[in-house]
């Protein structure tokens, strides 16, 4: 059958045609852009994917440009806390070397004092130099901001609180033991030590021999017959530096406590030497303090002073707390939380009142965290799971060293400032151990800070980078196994589709000739 107006052949010769050479177009683009989807009609489904997986990658990369930002501040600011710590050092230095009395001249004690006014300056500076971009590091600005604070908290520190836009945090304590120290009383039944036996005239012969030792160390003291119970404090008090022990006169006895609260002090007396105290003092003897109340006394169950010649111990106790839920580690009367959201350490104060020197059992409100502190976002999600904070506080000579004295020099709670001229812990005429044991404090608050930014840079912002960097290795991949062309795959698809086409075109051209053979029916 021969036809010529219509020529459905070259139809279908055409659209096949068509067929192939969309397909050629289609792989020509795919190899020339490298990516298998170019449009939303060429996988939808796929496109969809690969344009999240793609805005996820976006977010792993910002993240990771996050992370060595906030390296880059943490090294600002240790590389102050560095230079605040050398200056520290040489505080030190300076004050051992005033504490050689006899080898100094006053001048030489005042030029060192000089120079620790101009390093309490430099340090001052430094703290306040110390800056990323305009933001101050170390003065205060990355500090969290609180308020409420209780009267039964001695003091406080947040080094890490993550908060929602507005939101504040409650830091609530429930003391559930007590700190103790550790301590025992000696009765004499008198204000005077009676020695000799009872009735004795010759008891001015006798001498009571008395060893105590505590934490720091121990002494051996000798009384004579006819002391009184306050000479006995002050030659114990004498020691206090040496022994860590202070004792105070508690009716017709003496007390002896460690300075201390925790669990590492103890105080542990011996009578070398009991001098025949009056066996007619019925309360004679040594007494332990009740377990709730270092303010009282046992009333039952003393050793004899003439059975004391072996050392008899008493250890302090650690006090026992909760933190918003959470079981605080302790030590003395400090208690701290180290959570993902909070990080925490609170000194509760001691009672007071009744003769009770422990924190008193209960809960209490502890104070209110508002705002503040160092945020950093390391993860791709903006939200508080994937921020993470920590706080730097203020490291001028007034807020670091903070430390409570009990001595026969000073007494009362004393800064680093207070080793500069004029003040209570001068190297000049104030008190140097004092002084030594302030500016070591202030070392362990710079040492502490930091050993934590270390930690942070190391633990924090190290596992984050290598961990985001994973991911977006495997984000990529995912996108990439989606999005992009298997060139392997679509030079083949090419090359079909180029002899297709070919073969099209030829075949076009015969179906359009076909019709020319009806002339031949015309002759």
């Amino acid at each position: 059958m021969s036809r010529i107006n219509t020529n459905v052949s070259s139809l279908i010769a055409q659209r096949i045609l068509g067929q192939n050479n969309l397909q050629l177009n289609t792989s020509l683009e795919r190899l020339s852009t490298g990516l298998r989807i170019n449009r939303g009609k060429d996988d939808p489904a796929g496109l969809i994917a690969s344009q999240n997986l793609r805005s996820e990658k976006v977010a792993v990369g910002s993240a990771i440009k996050n992370a060595e930002r906030a390296d880059q501040v943490v090294n600002i600011a240790e590389g102050g806390l560095t230079e605040i710590s050398g200056l520290l050092n040489e505080l030190q230095t300076l004050v051992t070397q005033t504490a050689n009395d006899a080898g100094l001249s006053q001048e030489e004690k005042e030029a060192n004092q000089l120079q620790i006014d101009s390093i309490l300056q430099t340090i001052d500076r430094v703290a306040a130099a110390t800056s990323f971009q305009g933001l101050r590091l170390l003065n205060g600005n990355l500090d969290y901001i609180t308020d409420n604070v209780n009267a039964n908290v001695e003091a406080f520190s947040v080094n890490g609180a993550k908060l929602n836009f507005g939101e504040s945090r409650d830091v609530d304590v429930v003391v559930t033991g007590s700190a103790q120290v550790a301590g025992f009383l000696l009765s004499f039944g008198g204000a005077n030590i009676n020695l000799g036996g009872a009735g004795a005239s010759d008891g001015i012969n006798s001498t009571f021999v008395l060893e105590v030792a505590g934490i720091d160390g121990s002494r051996e003291l000798s009384f004579a017959s006819g002391t009184a119970l306050t000479d006995v404090t002050a030659a114990i008090n004498s020691f206090t530096d040496v022994t860590g022990l202070q004792a105070t006169v508690s009716g017709t006895g003496v007390s002896i406590k460690t300075v201390g609260f925790g669990s590492n002090e103890f105080a542990t007396v011996r009578v070398v030497d009991d001098g025949a105290v009056n066996s007619a003092i019925a309360q004679a003897g040594i007494y332990s303090f009740e377990a709730a109340n270092t303010g009282a006394a046992q009333t039952t169950g003393q050793t004899l002073f003439s059975a004391a010649n072996n050392k008899i111990t008493d250890l302090g106790q650690d006090v026992s707390a909760t933190i918003n839920g959470i079981r605080a580690t302790t030590k003395g009367t400090v208690a701290s939380i180290n959570t993902d959201f909070l990080d925490v350490e609170i000194d509760l104060k001691t009672g007071t009142g009744s003769g009770v020197e422990a924190q008193r059992l209960g809960s209490l409100s502890a104070f209110r965290i508002t705002g503040g502190g160092a945020d950093f976002q390391l993860a791709p999600q903006v939200d508080i799971t994937g921020k993470v904070s920590i706080g730097i506080g203020d490291f001028a000579v007034r807020n670091i060293g903070r430390e409570r004295l009990v001595s026969q020099g000073s007494s009362g709670v004393f800064f680093l400032k207070d080793i500069a001229s004029g003040r209570d812990l001068n190297v000049v005429d104030g008190d140097l151990a004092g002084a030594q044991g302030v500016v070591s404090k202030a070392i362990k608050d710079v040492t502490s800070l930091r050993g934590r930014l270390g930690a942070f840079q190391r633990n924090v912002i190290g596992s984050t980078v290598r961990s985001l960097g994973i991911s977006l290795e495997n984000t990529t991949a995912a996108e990439s196994l989606i999005r992009d062309t298997d060139f392997a795959n679509e030079t083949s698809e090419l090359t079909r589709a180029q002899v297709l086409v070919s073969s099209a075109s030829q075949i076009l051209g015969l179906a359009n000739s076909q019709p020319q053979s009806a002339l031949q029916l015309l002759g």
